[in-house]
């Protein structure tokens, strides 16, 4: 496998179609809103649902959750410590955070992909911090259009302890986006590539999780077929540092309206602006 000798920048463009794409805890858990009403989408929760599709592929990842893990370890700390190179170095009286940090991004695709900070106790109480940086980063996504929000009040069907009333805690509320078309932008830098071991293999995963980044992700508040990607817009520069910054590359994709209330992703033209020299892949959502 190579390292990734060339920057990568790339767009998703996806649907919601009455579901809860990312809800704020902070705010009764209705979808992410910014000040002047557009939808958003956190980069975490994005970063998420690459790594449970990553996994779906059968791909080792350090950062799993609680539902969907794979083994019995139920911390950070016991997965790195059933790991015996990680667990020899935690051990050791002089801790290389190199040869940490070099085991962890040979071990598990999502920390050479999004880096990851190690922050465990060792013996005699001796700490270990490692901090990896990873070559792709992801922007928050981000409407087209402000987004119109319902919100309906629910009721459970049971009780929850004994007794002849119903308690306030069967009631709740349940918010869902109408419509609402997103996009978030990315990209895959080659110097830090270099630093986890990422290769031009890892990137044509993380590719391929970007197009079936909804597949086997369907719950209560986002049932099956309410999210939905569209297109996945994947720039390969012919150079390490880029042929253009990665602003230029996104700004070249450019999204509008064709009617005044769209209902569909067919209510939205997609213009792309070309680079001189920069090659752009799009591929169509799973």
């Amino acid at each position: 496998m190579s390292t990734l000798t060339h920057k990568i920048d790339f767009a998703v463009v996806l649907s919601v179609r009455n579901a809860n794409p990312n809800g704020d805890p902070l705010n009764g858990n209705r979808p992410r809103q910014n000040y002047d009403g557009y939808g958003e989408i956190s980069d975490v929760a994005i970063k998420r649902k690459i790594r449970n599709r990553l996994q779906d592929l059968g791909e080792a990842i350090f950062v799993q959750s609680n539902d969907r893990k794979n083994d019995e370890y139920g911390s950070l700390r016991e997965r790195a410590d059933a790991n015996e190179a990680l667990n020899s170095i935690m051990k050791s009286k002089n801790i290389s955070e190199e040869e940490f940090a070099r085991v962890a991004c040979e071990t598990w695709l999502d920390v050479r992909s999004f880096g990851q900070v190690f922050a465990f106790k060792a013996s005699g109480g001796k700490g270990v911090s490692v901090g990896v940086r990873g070559p792709v980063s992801l922007h928050t996504a981000k409407s087209v259009d402000p987004i119109d929000i319902t919100s309906l009040q629910i009721t459970k069907s049971v009780n929850s302890e004994p007794g002849a009333d119903r308690g306030s805690d069967t009631m709740g509320m349940k918010h869902r986006v109408d419509f609402g078309l997103y996009v978030f932008y990315g990209s895959i830098n080659t110097q830090l590539a270099a630093k986890t071991g990422f290769t031009n293999e890892d990137a044509e995963k993380i590719k391929e999780a970007l197009a079936t980044l909804f597949e086997n992700d369907a719950s209560a508040a986002r049932p099956d077929g309410s999210m939905e990607v569209h297109k996945v817009y994947w720039w390969e520069h012919s150079s390490m540092l880029g042929q253009y910054s990665s602003a230029k590359v996104h700004r070249s994709l450019d999204i509008k309206k064709k009617r005044e209330n769209p209902q569909a992703f067919e209510d939205y033209s997609i213009e792309l602006y070309e680079l001189n020299g920069l090659n752009v892949q799009i591929i169509d959502g799973h």
